[in-house]
């Protein structure tokens, strides 16, 4: 009996050294798992970090080039926010890729340079062009979510997105979209600062960038195909008539601007859905650029269509929104809505 408990203490003695041994082997093999896995997150993470670099300078010396300005190590550190030893590593990079040229201190892109950034400019704007009209994000964003979904989208989607779009041939921003083949075709322009005073014109692009200028001029009423008025130039200033009032511009917000010589113009008398008083009625004349994607469709299914009868009917306590009666309905909409939302006064 004596011996009979020996030999179990012996052998439960051996299966805790087994289970131990066997425990530091499945320990050891989840780590060795763990760091192959961290090892190539962190290896497709760098090629990716790689890629995004890579695909921002080529837009970096693209813009340069349309631009008629020199690109350099300096411009292009500039705009990639790296250190200039950094830069020189993604230069020497651009080189080894064909991607560039180098003469003296200046960048030029190759063809196959010129085709990658149009490639990835043209999913940037397709990017744009799809948030603006299918969905309800906020203008401020489209931007900032196409750098990223541009480095993320295979030319197959970009193909598809472009498709579902209808091929479109400018952004919200009116910038070109190239197509397929990378062609690309810029119409005529001037900034806002070439146009005299007194010409009436209307816009036809708009810098997304600075950000806060284009805030600024979002939340005034400038958006693509709106017509102002350019009133005078003083003090470094131009004064400019959008919408029935007056903005007042500095040269580099003008120069964010676009436009084309209006010679004739219909918008006399035209004033914003909400300078309407209570039960004063008027003619819906259009609806600004500034109302897009879903928000537009919904306003047109209920009725806010041009050459339509509306009359105000009752505000809020707040006085927002305000009760328009449209067709025999009475809709709601918020300022930001029917100071988007132009009409002419109903004389009868």
């Amino acid at each position: 009996m004596y011996k009979l408990k020996l030999s179990i203490r012996f052998i439960s003695a051996i299966e805790k050294k087994y289970k131990s041994m066997i425990y530091l082997l499945i320990t050891i093999i989840v780590l060795l798992i763990g760091i192959i896995i961290y090892s190539e997150f962190t290896k497709k993470q760098k090629i990716n970090n790689q890629k995004i670099l890579i695909e921002d300078s080529l837009k970096h010396i693209y813009d340069c080039e349309h631009r008629n300005t020199d690109c350099t190590n300096f411009s292009l550190s500039g705009s990639l926010s790296l250190s200039k030893e950094k830069t020189s590593k993604i230069i020497d990079l651009l080189i080894e890729k064909k991607l560039i040229n180098v003469i003296g201190n200046k960048f030029r892109l190759t063809s196959e340079g010129k085709n990658y950034a149009l490639q990835v400019i043209r999913i940037h704007r397709l990017w744009e062009k799809y948030l603006a009209e299918k969905t309800s994000v906020g203008e401020n964003e489209w931007h900032t979510i196409a750098e990223i979904e541009e480095h993320n989208t295979s030319i197959e989607k970009a193909n598809k997105l472009a498709a579902q779009l209808g091929n479109p041939f400018l952004d919200p921003h009116g910038d070109p979209i190239p197509n397929e083949n990378g062609e690309i075709i810029y119409n005529e322009t001037l900034t806002l600062n070439q146009v005299k005073i007194n010409s009436i014109v209307k816009v036809e692009h708009i810098e997304d960038e600075p950000k806060e200028t284009y805030k600024k001029l979002f939340n005034n009423g400038i958006y693509i195909g709106t017509i102002l008025k350019v009133k005078n130039v003083l003090n470094e200033k131009i004064i400019i008539e959008v919408n029935g009032k007056e903005l007042s511009l500095s040269i580099s917000e003008a120069d964010n601007i676009n436009v084309s010589i209006v010679s004739e113009v219909n918008y006399e008398n035209v004033i914003p859905l909400s300078s309407l008083k209570i039960d004063e009625s008027a003619v819906i004349s259009f609806l600004s650029n500034g109302i897009r994607g879903q928000q537009r469709r919904r306003l047109l299914d209920l009725g806010i269509v041009p050459n339509t009868i509306i009359t105000a009917r009752m505000k809020s306590l707040n006085d927002d929104p305000t009760a328009y009666e449209v067709r025999g309905t009475l809709i709601a909409l918020r300022k930001n809505q029917s100071d988007l939302i132009f009409v002419k006064k109903n004389e009868s």
